[in-house]
């Protein structure tokens, strides 16, 4: 199956797209397009995250769960929207957190396609969404393709960070080589988790871990 996705993934991931799930997943996404359902991100920013951060390029991974569902939101990274868009609750409280953190202002710019360019896969476990209905493509493919790229990061790169907010994020701990790769945990930055996130200082320590890996760090200001 021919998909458009930048160079390196469409590489390392062709045996994906081959499978029968993959199939199933594209017919169903042509369904629903068919039915006259509105579906997020648009369809040529579904792989958005992949053509900003190449393979060989992914310093940390930043793992959401499925798209924003309300018109004009989603753009193909996790946790972002498009400039001009009013930021997220979840997106609002990670600026907070890299203010106290790393001690900077942010701009307020919801925008995170800088980070992406950087080095930072901002990846959905989910990349698709129908209009209002969250997670409503959470069971027609998605997870075990994006468990694939997961894995896929796992075992073609070396000292990558991974960010795990959440309880659905850190599900996925299972399939990253903690010997070769690096893993921080934290509560989801959503206001239900009551603050637990706050404090995390993921930011500076993964910029640590970078400069311990001989990598240039991640500038997260906005």
């Amino acid at each position: 199956m021919d998909v458009n996705i930048e160079k390196s993934w469409k590489e390392a991931l062709q045996s994906e797209f081959d499978k029968p799930y993959f199939a199933r997943l594209v017919s169903y996404l042509h369904q629903e397009k068919a039915a006259g359902r509105k579906i997020y991100p648009p369809g040529g920013k579904i792989f958005r995250a992949f053509e900003l951060t190449p393979l060989p390029e992914v310093k940390a991974v930043i793992l959401g769960q499925d798209p924003y569902h309300n018109p004009g939101q989603a753009m193909g990274l996790s946790f972002s929207v498009p400039e001009g868009v009013t930021a997220p609750p979840s997106l609002k409280n990670i600026f907070k957190e890299i203010e106290s953190d790393l001690g900077i202002r942010m701009s307020g710019s919801p925008d995170l396609e800088p980070w992406a360019r950087q080095g930072v896969l901002m990846l959905n476990a989910v990349l698709t969404v129908r209009e209002n209905q969250p997670t409503s493509h959470g069971n027609i493919g998605w997870q075990e393709f994006t468990d694939a790229v997961i894995s896929c990061i796992s075992e073609r790169c070396d000292g990558v960070v991974f960010l795990l907010w959440g309880n659905y994020a850190r599900s996925k701990r299972g399939l990253i080589d903690t010997s070769r790769h690096y893993v921080l945990e934290a509560a989801h930055p959503s206001p239900l988790a009551r603050g637990a996130f706050f404090g995390c200082r993921h930011f500076s320590k993964t910029n640590a871990i970078l400069l311990q890996e001989h990598k240039t760090p991640i500038n997260w200001q906005l």
